[in-house]
């Protein structure tokens, strides 16, 4: 459970969490590895029973992410997609979700590919539509509005303020992906959501060496299903996880600063370059929602796209001849990467729908890391000849 406090984000990721070891006075997060501890009676314990239910290192860990999100309570699953699975067991068969059609790949194949055989029903549209986002709700009984913001991999940007408040008008649950902005650049429990998932592999763990997932919310009878459902179904981290990802914390909020600050000077590179046609970055003015932007955004994060005019041995030459730019999965590392959605992240959406959501051959991710943007911008130049 959280407290909230007036410090800043800058010194919330630093202390958040903290807690100096009674026995050893240790600053640093003391690693808890006992799958099990006594009882002093039959059922009787000091708060911890099995390391299934609850762990001292990971009870710091949540309680780091839930301030950083402004939240009562939060939540750690063992990948961002456990976390996403814990949200779905909220439903009951039959339950209807609307998703935005600009989500990630894997959350697509959650849906349709597992969920789907257990009777629930999924719908896409183009939330950016508010009319006919409110136009749906009322035709249809929904149980959750599912976002993300900015989108993977096309960097849409949703208006939280007006989905939020559609989701409470229609009676439905409003779950908002926040794992591109970050809890450093965006708060969506401020703009009326409900529930707040996030990849804590990507930027809050930030080093491309620990997988996890988090569940943000301050409404205690969803925390209580949901703590229960973590305790069920053992999709958990292991208390070494918990320890990387507060080791990751404290740099937080000067590597999303320092990302977002490299990721404007590539896009606007990449805007004058002869060869790309178009590049996204919320960042930018050219961006359609860049205003938006700016109003529930205090920063743009390190994600940026761009459609380069060439074929697909084009693209992979390109993708090779980056000597900075790692051509990998994920993102959110401090060393700079290069994706190709089609063939990468979202190869498991239908073509016609990946095409249909601009997700085309030509278009390449950028997650921009910590190094000098001046080696970034030489890297692709030299790639682009």
């Amino acid at each position: 459970m959280s407290k909230s406090t007036s410090y800043s984000d800058a010194t919330q990721v630093v202390h958040a969490g903290s807690v100096v070891d009674e026995k050893t006075a240790a600053l640093s997060p003391v690693i808890v590895t006992s799958t099990t501890f006594e009882q002093t009676s039959p059922g009787v314990h000091k708060g911890y029973e099995y390391s299934r239910a609850a762990t001292p290192t990971r009870d710091q860990l949540e309680t780091a992410l839930a301030r950083l999100e402004n939240t009562q309570y939060a939540l750690s699953f063992a990948s961002g997609l456990a976390a996403e699975q814990a949200i779905l067991q909220l439903c009951d068969q039959g339950d209807h979700i609307l998703s935005c059609d600009d989500v990630y790949g894997g959350t697509r194949r959650l849906g349709e590919k597992v969920w789907a055989r257990y009777g629930l029903t999924f719908n896409y549209m183009d939330t950016c539509h508010l009319d006919k986002v409110e136009t749906y709700l009322k035709q249809h009984t929904t149980k959750m509005l599912w976002i993300e913001t900015p989108t993977n991999p096309t960097l849409r940007i949703m208006d939280l303020q007006s989905l939020g408040a559609l989701a409470k008008k229609y009676g439905c649950l409003f779950v908002v992906d926040n794992t591109f902005a970050s809890p450093i650049f965006q708060k969506p429990i401020d703009f009326g959501a409900d529930i707040i998932v996030h990849s804590t592999t990507k930027y809050i763990s930030g080093h491309c060496d620990v997988l996890g997932g988090a569940v943000m919310t301050s409404q205690t009878p969803i925390y209580e299903k949901l703590q229960f459902l973590q305790m069920a179904t053992g999709a958990v981290p292991s208390p070494f996880d918990c320890y990387l990802l507060l080791r990751s914390l404290p740099t937080l909020a000067l590597r999303m600063h320092k990302h977002a600050e490299n990721a404007l000077k590539l896009a606007t590179f990449l805007s004058n370059h002869n060869k790309i046609t178009k590049v996204i970055y919320p960042g930018l003015p050219s961006h359609p929602n860049h205003e938006l932007a700016k109003q529930q955004m205090s920063g743009c994060s390190g994600m940026v796209s761009f459609y380069y005019d060439t074929d697909l041995e084009g693209i992979a030459r390109f993708s090779q001849s980056c000597k900075l730019f790692y051509l990998a999965e994920s993102l959110g590392g401090v060393k700079s990467m290069i994706n190709h959605p089609a063939a990468m992240t979202h190869v498991s959406v239908d073509k016609t729908v990946r095409e249909s959501l601009g997700i085309t051959d030509q278009l390449l991710r950028l997650s921009v890391g910590i190094e000098d943007p001046e080696d970034l911008i030489a890297d692709l130049k030299q790639a682009l000849k």
